[in-house]
């Protein structure tokens, strides 16, 4: 295993670097715009723009579904839960809960969005046990919502801007400068 210090090493900033923060920061700036906290929104652009187009559609795709799965299912549970105890503060039965929602969790993702399993472990983490009773719906329905406003950017910016136009345009900037 390789660990840093890698003798490799060096510092690049490279376009899909640039891409990401451009779109990462332009979407926050909108986000705050409008007063919506855009932290899940940057997390699905920044899981979502990668090398390529078909790099972006695997990892933005396992954000999204993932979300999409985990959201929904966390929804479900939860009722479930609070058909038991209204009033919340029985985390240990969440625990047990937990435990027959990821079952649940992987065999939905190995059926629709394979890769889609940890985000959407962590979103029903999240909802289970850092959501209050009455805005478990509205949060997991959120984060999809804004999960999927991140990702559909990164796939727009990297299908407009695929690294070989990028390059090009970079290029003839360049050449028409002189340098």
């Amino acid at each position: 295993m390789n660990l840093p210090p890698r003798p490799e090493f060096r510092l690049h900033v490279g376009w899909r670097t640039i891409k990401t923060a451009f779109t990462a920061a332009s979407v926050a700036i909108i986000y705050c715009l409008v007063g919506r906290n855009p932290a899940f929104a940057c997390i699905g652009v920044i899981f979502g723009l990668g090398y390529d187009m078909e790099d972006s559609v695997k990892n933005g795709g396992n954000r999204l579904f993932g979300t999409l799965i985990g959201g929904l299912l966390s929804i479900a549970v939860f009722w479930l839960y609070l058909l038991a105890f209204p009033q919340g503060g029985h985390t240990v039965y969440l625990g047990v809960l937990l435990g027959f929602a990821i079952v649940v969790l992987i065999l939905l993702c190995q059926r629709f969005w394979p890769g889609g399993v940890q985000p959407g472990g962590v979103v029903l983490c999240i909802v289970l046990f850092s959501t209050p009773v009455d805005t478990y719906v509205s949060y997991a329905l959120n984060r999809i919502f804004d999960t999927a406003i991140g990702v559909i950017a990164a796939l727009l910016v990297n299908y407009f801007l695929p690294r070989e136009r990028v390059t090009a345009a970079w290029d003839g900037l360049l050449h028409r400068l002189g340098r």
